[in-house]
């Protein structure tokens, strides 16, 4: 997500399943609203755990979510859900919790939180203290319950951390945590980890926030455990691109733009790769290692930081990324190597030369329906919808 303040929003969320349950009763949803570039995260925290907590939690995030888009004003959002949620008969509480974040175009940034821990706000490598506003509703099964919110002007570097209860709680009824980890340890572990690795990612950071809980509770998760990243940090950029120009007079363009690119850079075609090598007089190398043998090895080229062969690969890069979740095992691959790059990238711009190859064309379909073209805008859908990457394509 960029605009004149060119920042990237790193978001990630790892989770733990209550132990012995195969459904986690916490739920992560994210939405980017492309007509106003805002992007709308939710984390919601069913009552128990396993499935009815998973339900539960779902109505909850799914409701915050599409209230957010339709409404904006995200307080109002947090009231309707309150009094659309039912309530526990015996407990008089609602059975889901949750934290909504949303965040415009500007950075400008707006919390709401229903008793989910706190969220904790970074600045660099310290805290940004904001005073929070309490809510008070005044109608409804949920009158009298608080809502707090809270909003401010991100800027680069600036981190939210969110979580469920099973964060805080963790380690309670331990000799070491007999009341559960606490907010405070919990913050001045985050400082400690954040101080160490300025830069580290959100997927690495949320990873170890969860994992030090699972150690808390001796290895087995005693509540659903989640903990949630963004980061607003400068945009990773990386040029993929697949396929020669449709015209051979724009070999040397198109070749000039690859090299020029300010970023990592990927080429996923072997025709496409010889043109680049020979309009810019390059040193190249053709791989002989068999990582994946269901691919071709890579190769090398100068200048560029990944070569594989095409259609084979993309097909598989659209699998990988269809199957990705946190515990999906990355491996050394052509396509394992490329979802890695995207994984760590921000910005993708795709440059997807026409040129078609008759080896992947159907000659009962027109040359719109080109396999590679169809295989490309499917990686650009999932990258935007799943993985919230900024993607354009260029056509040559």
């Amino acid at each position: 997500m960029m605009q004149e303040n060119n920042f990237f929003l790193d978001i990630y969320c790892h989770q733990n399943n209550h132990v012995g349950e195969f459904i986690c009763g916490d739920v992560f949803l994210s939405k980017k609203v492309k007509e106003e570039d805002r992007t709308i995260v939710v984390l919601s925290d069913g009552m128990g755990s396993g499935v009815k907590a998973n339900v539960l939690a779902t109505l909850t995030a799914s409701m915050a979510v599409n209230f957010a888009v339709e409404h904006g004003e995200i307080t109002t959002t947090a009231e309707i859900i309150m009094d659309t949620l039912p309530v526990c008969s015996t407990r008089k509480m609602s059975y889901s919790t949750f934290t909504i974040i949303d965040i415009e175009e500007n950075g400008f940034t707006t919390i709401v939180e229903y008793d989910n821990p706190q969220c904790l706000i970074l600045r660099g490598k310290k805290i940004l203290n904001l005073k929070w506003e309490s809510i008070v509703l005044e109608k409804g099964a949920n009158k009298g319950k608080k809502i707090r919110t809270c909003s401010f002007q991100a800027q680069i570097e600036d981190r939210i951390f969110f979580w469920s209860d099973g964060i805080v709680q963790s380690g309670m009824g331990t000799r070491r945590f007999p009341f559960g980890w606490g907010y405070e340890l919990l913050q001045k572990y985050v400082l400690e980890t954040v101080q160490k690795e300025p830069y580290e990612a959100s997927i690495k950071l949320a990873k170890k926030v969860v994992n030090k809980a699972l150690a808390n509770d001796g290895g087995k998760s005693k509540d659903d455990t989640s903990c949630g990243i963004i980061y607003y940090r400068k945009p990773r950029r990386l040029l993929f691109v697949s396929g020669p120009p449709f015209y051979k007079e724009d070999d040397f363009a198109f070749s000039k733009k690859i090299i020029n690119y300010k970023g990592k850079k990927i080429i996923a075609g072997g025709t496409t790769a010889e043109v680049v090598v020979r309009e810019m007089k390059l040193k190249a190398k053709a791989g002989l290692e068999t990582i994946d043998e269901s691919l071709p090895p890579i190769s090398y080229v100068a200048g560029i930081d990944l070569v594989t062969e095409g259609i084979l690969t993309l097909g598989k890069v659209v699998k990988i990324l269809e199957d990705y979740n946190s515990d999906y095992p990355l491996k050394n691959g052509p396509a394992d190597r490329i979802v890695k790059m995207f994984l760590n990238s921000d910005e993708i711009h795709i440059l997807n030369g026409t040129n078609v190859n008759v080896a992947h064309q159907d000659p009962n379909l027109p040359v719109e329906l080109e396999i590679r073209r169809s295989v490309i805008k499917r990686i650009a859908k999932l990258l935007e919808e799943k993985f919230l990457k900024v993607v354009d394509i260029e056509y040559m």
